[in-house]
């Protein structure tokens, strides 16, 4: 079992949507997938919404291990994709986290997956905290979006100094441009410098697109709302790269 994150210290760069294009990327490629929204928002159930409405549950059971992971799981969102909401009780998940110091409670969380699960796709608060630290722990990569302004390359410079402080682990790091306008002088500015100003991106730039706007309206992926769009294309290109991270082979 792989485990990635989509993370982002800022919030509205196209985070979650990344998190679900991918999460139905991967299932349709043969890759038995879990997505958990662990964003107390819960934007991940508005872009699932077309295929069944989900609603989360509270976490209190499962951080008392009380209840198993694979209660809080709706299986086959889409075939191949498991989902579990958020809960407005998430925001209470940093909470047990301070009173568990020395444990990866995460990953203790996850553990029981890893015979039906291939990859677990983590799509997480815009926040620096205890849960942040876990996940980028855990995970084997984390993908970060980054709008093209330079308040967001500076809050990815910020990210990237956070991770080498913590001796989390900075080569797992991958960022990605997203919503990317490039009417504008200054995206195309710093799009064009690529690994000067992001190092270990993964050479793509999701464009700003009312289609992935449209997500949330239509409750869809891309590759089902808008297969030939020039966004759904960039997801495909990030899914070949994450698998391309994760795998010297196909999944499966």
């Amino acid at each position: 079992m792989r485990i990635i994150a989509f993370y982002s210290p800022k919030g509205g760069v196209g985070k979650t949507a990344a998190a679900v294009n991918i999460a139905y990327l991967a299932s349709q490629d043969n890759c038995r997938t879990l997505l958990w929204d662990l964003d107390p928002q819960g934007a991940s159930s508005f872009y699932l919404a077309g295929a069944e409405t989900v609603k989360g549950r509270k976490l209190s059971k499962l951080l008392e291990g009380k209840a198993p992971i694979a209660k809080f799981i709706h299986d086959d969102v889409y075939p191949g994709l498991d989902f579990i909401p958020a809960h407005t009780s998430f925001r209470n998940f940093d909470i047990k986290l301070e009173q568990e110091s020395g444990t990866n409670v995460l990953r203790d969380m996850l553990a029981p997956l890893s015979e039906e699960t291939s990859l677990v796709i983590l799509d997480c608060p815009p926040t620096l905290s205890r849960l942040t630290e876990q996940v980028l722990e855990v995970a084997d990569r984390v993908y970060v979006p980054v709008v093209p302004t330079w308040l967001a390359v500076n809050s990815w410079n910020q990210l990237q100094q956070f991770v080498k402080d913590k001796k989390l682990g900075a080569r797992k790091l991958r960022p990605f441009f997203s919503m990317v306008d490039r009417r504008k002088n200054l995206h195309k500015e710093i799009v064009e410098q690529g690994s000067e100003v992001l190092p270990n991106n993964m050479g793509v730039a999701v464009p700003y697109a009312s289609v992935v706007e449209r997500m949330g309206e239509e409750g869809l992926p891309l590759e089902r709302l808008a297969p030939h769009s020039p966004a759904a294309e960039v997801y495909r290109q990030i899914w070949a790269g994450i698998r391309r991270d994760l795998w010297k082979r196909r999944p499966g």
